[in-house]
């Protein structure tokens, strides 16, 4: 099934929101300015792969070997969405540092 462009450009921006917002908030609570980029890698996982978490501390090789395919067959449209993601949360803590070197204690 395609994709339309108008429904990838609201899912890029929704995911870069998404991300940006939840990094944002945890970044301030956390004072930790790139935790959200770290816990990415975790959340694209669980969007990508049907596997429960314990499936790789306890089949390590099977659990890789099929997310590995799982990211390989991935649509370019996936990847890019997921990419703004990651994006969206790189942002966050780029702009929870210009805050805290700007002053903002808040933050």
């Amino acid at each position: 099934m395609e994709m339309s462009v108008p429904i990838l450009i609201i899912s890029i921006l929704l995911f870069f929101v998404l991300f940006f917002g939840i990094g944002f908030l945890l970044n301030m609570i956390l004072r930790m300015s790139w935790v959200m980029a770290f816990i990415y890698p975790i959340v694209f996982l669980l969007i990508v792969d049907n596997l429960e978490m314990t499936q790789y501390i306890f089949q390590p090789l099977h659990s890789l070997t099929h997310v590995g395919n799982q990211v390989l067959s991935l649509k370019l449209a996936d990847i890019v969405i997921l990419s703004s993601g990651f994006i969206g949360a790189l942002c966050s803590g780029i702009a929870i540092r210009t805050l805290r070197s700007k002053g903002y204690r808040m933050f």
